[in-house]
């Protein structure tokens, strides 16, 4: 695996509400990364898989470390800058980073009911984030 030139933010393209979401981070936020959708990313170049990439939006920084879920997020805002860092920070140290986890499973497991979400976007129960195997 290769160090990307610039981050990359990795989503599932065939889930409407991660495209939506996606598509609303990049109007509001000035993401400094390659956005992506893992359907047409490499992903073994990225050093993740299509199942981790199907379970939670993910960040790969510069130096190739893959982030998800609410993690993933906390990363790219921090990366954004501004005041889009505080927020990014705050939301990765605890208690606050167990809060931002909970929600992030909570819309994850119900990502098919959430604004533009459609049958698409479900995940088996047993690969839903936070399932017990």
């Amino acid at each position: 695996m290769s160090a990307p030139e610039r981050p990359v933010l990795v989503y599932d393209g065939d889930c409407g509400f991660c495209t939506s979401s996606v598509r609303f981070l990049e109007r509001h936020v000035p993401v400094r990364a390659t956005v992506i959708a893992f359907q047409f990313a490499d992903l073994d170049a990225l050093g993740t898989t299509a199942e981790r990439a199907q379970h939670e939006v993910l960040w790969v920084d510069r130096a190739g470390r893959v982030s998800g879920g609410a993690e993933a997020i906390g990363r790219m805002l921090t990366a954004a800058g501004g005041i889009w860092r505080v927020p990014g920070v705050v939301m990765r140290v605890p208690p606050v980073s167990w809060v931002a986890h909970a929600v992030y499973r909570l819309v994850a497991n119900n990502r098919q009911r959430m604004p533009g979400g459609t049958a698409a976007c479900m995940l088996p129960p047993d690969r839903r984030p936070g399932a017990q195997a």
